[in-house]
C-alpha cells in the first residue's frame, strides 16, 4: 500500500491506496523521502483552484528519492532521485507519497554538495530561484549596475534568491509585509535594504524613478508593475509567481522608454539542462548552514495546518516534508 495526501473534489487528505493507484507511463518507480511545501502546495492542499487539474491526483509538486524500478539508462536501482514541476500535482501523481511513479525525461540525479533532505527543501521554489538568477546573469546584469530588488522575500523563492543574489555580490532590496519582525532574518540571508511591501502595491504612474537594474519578482499585480516601472534602462525583471495576483496592470512605456526585458520564468516545463544548471548554482552559491536554519519540518500528517498557515502569511523560509 501506498501513503500519500490525495486530492479530490471534496477536498483533500491523506490515504492509503495501492499502488496500481499511481497510474501512468512512468519508467521510473521512486521510493519518495522528501518533498517540500511550496505556494502553489499550499492552494492545493487548501483547495484553491489553479493547480491540480484531474481528480483524484496526488498533491506534491517536488519529490527526492531513490529509485526502485527504471528504464532509463540514465538511472539504476538506488540512485537519488529528483523531480520538480513537470506536471506534478497538475496532471500527474506528485510527491505527497510514500511511492511515486513518474517520467524519466525531467528528472535530475542528486546535485553533489546537496544532501537529499537540502535538496528537497530548496525543491521548486529554490531552483525557480536558481533560474531567475541565471537569466538575469545571461542579460550581462552585473553587481556594479545598481541594486536588485526581490519582492516576497520571505517566501521560498524569494529567500532563496536573496541568498544567490547577496553572495554573487549583488546589493540586494527585499520587500516583505512583516518589516519589524522579518528584518533580521533577511538581512541575516544577505539583503541590504528591508522595503515594506505596502509602498509597492498601490497603483503608480508607468514609469518611476529608476532604482533597480535587475528584479525578481514572485508575486505579480501591481507589485510587479511598480516593480517594472522602477527598473533601469536595460534593466531585466525575472517574474516566476503570482502569489499576490495573475494579472499585469501596467503600459508598454517602460520596455519602449528604457528597454526594460520582463523575463517569464517556467520552472514546470524548464529543459533538463537549465534544470542542472540552476541546481548547480544552488549547490554552489547558497550557504547552506543558513538553509538548514532557515528550514521547519513536518510529516505528511501535520502537511494540512502548514498549507494553512502559509495561504496565511505565517511561514517563512523553506518547509521540509519528510514522507
Amino acid at each position: 500500500m501506498v501513503r500519500a495526501i490525495v486530492v479530490r473534489e471534496s477536498g483533500s487528505a491523506v490515504e492509503e491506496v495501492g499502488e496500481e493507484f499511481l497510474d501512468g507511463d512512468g519508467g521510473l518507480v521512486v521510493d519518495v523521502r522528501f518533498s517540500d511545501l511550496n505556494y502553489k502546495d499550499a492552494m492545493a492542499l487548501t483547495g484553491r483552484p489553479g493547480v491540480v487539474r484531474k481528480h483524484p491526483l496526488v498533491a506534491g509538486i517536488d519529490l527526492v528519492g531513490t529509485i526502485a524500478e527504471s528504464d532509463s539508462p540514465r538511472f539504476a536501482p538506488g540512485d537519488w532521485v529528483m523531480l520538480n514541476g513537470a506536471g506534478l500535482s497538475e496532471t500527474e501523481h506528485g510527491g505527497y507519497a510514500t511511492r511515486a511513479r513518474i517520467s524519466s525525461e525531467y528528472a535530475v540525479t542528486l546535485p553533489e554538495g546537496l544532501s537529499p533532505e537540502q535538496a528537497a527543501a530548496l525543491g521548486t521554489a529554490g531552483y525557480t530561484a536558481a533560474l531567475a538568477v541565471l537569466r538575469i546573469l545571461s542579460e550581462n546584469i552585473m553587481p556594479e549596475d545598481g541594486p536588485v530588488l526581490v519582492t516576497g522575500a520571505t517566501g521560498g523563492v524569494g529567500s532563496t534568491a536573496v541568498q544567490l543574489l547577496s553572495n554573487a555580490g549583488y546589493v540586494v532590496y527585499a520587500t516583505t509585509g512583516r518589516v519589524d519582525e522579518l528584518g533580521e532574518f533577511l538581512r541575516g540571508l544577505g539583503a541590504d535594504e528591508i522595503i515594506d511591501r505596502s509602498t509597492l502595491e498601490e497603483a503608480g504612474r508607468p514609469l518611476q524613478k529608476a532604482i533597480y537594474s535587475a528584479v525578481v519578482d514572485s508575486v505579480g499585480g501591481v507589485t510587479l508593475a511598480n516593480a517594472i516601472a522602477q527598473t533601469k534602462k536595460d534593466g531585466v525583471v525575472a517574474a516566476c509567481g503570482l502569489a499576490g495576483s495573475h494579472e499585469l496592470p501596467s503600459t508598454v512605456m517602460p520596455f519602449i522608454l528604457r528597454g526594460v526585458t520582463l523575463a517569464g520564468i517556467d520552472s514546470v516545463w524548464a529543459s533538463l539542462d537549465d534544470r542542472a544548471d540552476a541546481w548547480r548554482i544552488l549547490a554552489r552559491g547558497l550557504d547552506l548552514g543558513k538553509l538548514d536554519e532557515m528550514t521547519q519540518r513536518v510529516t505528511l500528517d501535520e502537511l494540512h495546518g502548514a498549507a494553512e498557515e502559509m495561504m496565511a502569511g505565517k511561514r517563512h523560509g523553506r518547509t521540509l516534508v519528510t514522507i
